[in-house]
């Protein structure tokens, strides 16, 4: 589940001089900070969506987006993927299935992204509402137990957020609270998105686990993964209003505000086992 893309010049975090001022004492030290660039994702030649994205898994990230935004039907629907460098930032350019493209076109939907927007260009009040469709039943439970451990685990596992303290985590666990899979992001729809992508590059079945989010659980975190199957979303912070309706439409479990032995279930609590 690692960038097979070519290797990028920009790094996704970089060096900096720092004023520091702590209890009166002012000095000058060295800090890491996250990068973000500008990354066009073009469609048959077409460009479809700018986003504003940490340059690292950018194979995971195309991939995610296609799927969770209805791009693509799966995986297989995509041929083939570059990347291309630009002095102002990155395109992606995928050559999809025929009837993905024209479907696109159909949609005549265009995105400017920017971090944590999920709705920038929308045409209309219409194509802002999330239909999602209903998540599979599964007999799969989780326990508090496995989700502190879940918790516990991602912590360690947050590579770039412990250089900089400025990007968001999405990780793929399994019910038992193992965490099998981690992506960052400066977005966390993005970081969602990289994940969707590497566990479709690992043909990895959405029914065996759950999403864990760094984040609050915003309308687009539900909708992309109610796109996608994923039956259950746990966040550390809150999710919004439209996030618990669009869950509860989709029958997908949200979990909110976990901290540590806590945590609240806003939709669905069928999965849970005390």
């Amino acid at each position: 589940m690692e960038e097979t893309l070519a290797e990028l010049s920009v790094a996704p975090h970089r060096s900096c001089a720092v004023g520091l001022w702590d209890d009166g004492i002012f000095q000058q030290r060295a800090d890491r900070v996250a990068e973000e660039v500008p990354v066009a994702l073009v469609y048959n030649g077409v460009s479809h969506a700018v986003m504003l994205a940490t340059p690292q898994d950018l194979e995971d990230f195309a991939v995610g987006f296609s799927v969770s935004e209805g791009i693509v039907g799966a995986r297989s629907d995509i041929f083939d993927i570059d990347l291309r460098e630009h002095d102002n930032g990155i395109e992606l350019d995928l050559r999809v299935a025929a009837s993905c493209a024209a479907a696109l076109r159909a949609r005549r939907r265009t995105l400017a992204g920017r971090t944590g927007c999920g709705l920038c260009g929308v045409e209309s009040l219409e194509q802002a509402q999330c239909r999602p469709r209903r998540v599979t039943a599964t007999a799969a439970v989780l326990t508090p137990a496995a989700l502190t451990r879940a918790a516990a685990a991602l912590a360690q596992r947050q590579r770039l957020h412990g250089l900089t303290g400025a990007v968001h985590a999405a990780a793929w666990c399994r019910w038992d609270g193992e965490v099998l899979c981690v992506r960052e992001d400066v977005g966390r729809h993005n970081a969602l998105d990289k994940l969707i992508g590497a566990l479709a590059a690992a043909r990895e079945s959405l029914a065996e686990g759950f999403v864990l989010m760094t984040s609050r659980a915003s309308y687009e975190i539900v909708c992309k993964a109610a796109a996608v199957g994923i039956a259950l979303v746990a966040a550390i912070s809150a999710p919004t209003g439209m996030a618990i309706r669009v869950a509860e439409t989709a029958g997908l479990t949200l979990i909110g505000f976990l901290r540590e032995q806590r945590f609240n279930v806003y939709a669905h609590p069928q999965r849970l086992r005390a």
